[in-house]
């Protein structure tokens, strides 16, 4: 991931963690046109944030326990 989407990065998983949020809502939210902003890409390639998919629901996105650490780690979580 380039340095340059890190502080995206982290403002992603932030919104995923403040509340619950389908992967749709997630994707709306943090869709670009632009091909060198891969947010939602880097943030599920470094592993912070994974889909869920639960039984007669949409699917869910939710943070892992490296996307928690990465929140932690940057002084979002207290």
């Amino acid at each position: 991931m380039a340095d340059s989407t890190d502080p995206l990065v982290l403002d992603l998983v932030e919104w995923i963690a403040r509340e619950p949020r389908t992967y749709s809502e997630a994707i709306e939210a943090w869709r670009t046109s632009c091909p060198r902003l891969t947010i939602w890409e880097d943030a599920v390639d470094c592993g912070y944030v994974t889909r869920e998919a639960i039984v007669g629901a949409a699917v869910k996105v939710r943070l892992t326990e490296a996307g928690e650490k990465f929140l932690r780690d940057n002084g979002r979580v207290g």
